[in-house]
């Protein structure tokens, strides 16, 4: 019986990648995050191409499935725009593409806003809630950061 592998977590900075991906990348945030989402915000908003960002990604097939982003904000790290489409969900991939993220930033403390209802799933990757929740785009959040190891 042949061995099924899941697919490989990419990362890149944003001017190494292929337009094909960045427009899947896009596309996937905007898909969930606006139009699923009901949330139209300013997702380009300058941080992918900072120095030290990079974008991860999982992709089949040519079409991009999940994806985050990895911010440096000083000596932290920021996980962001953690995202599935609709159709892969609950196949394990926004949790790869998180524990990669969580592996580039090489140890240190890493800070996230989570919606509210993630909050446990997050925790299962050692972050912690740090402050009071707030509203982003009408969506509720926790800051949660996961210590420097």
């Amino acid at each position: 019986m042949p061995e099924t592998s899941e697919p490989p977590v990419s990362s890149a900075p944003l001017g190494q990648l292929d337009p094909v991906t960045l427009y899947g990348i896009l596309r996937l945030r905007a898909d969930v995050f606006v139009v699923e989402q009901e949330c139209p915000y300013p997702d380009l908003d300058g941080r992918d191409v900072e120095d030290g960002a990079l974008q991860l990604w999982i992709e089949e097939d040519g079409r991009v499935l999940a994806t985050a982003r990895l911010l440096s904000e000083g000596d932290d790290r920021r996980i962001g725009r953690v995202v599935t489409s609709r159709d892969a969900r609950r196949s394990g991939y926004a949790a790869q593409v998180l524990a990669e993220a969580m592996r580039l930033a090489e140890g240190r403390a890493i800070r996230i806003d989570a919606q509210s209802h993630l909050e446990f799933w997050y925790a299962r990757f050692g972050f912690v809630v740090t402050g009071p929740e707030f509203l982003e785009d009408g969506i509720p959040h926790v800051p949660m950061t996961r210590s420097a190891l």
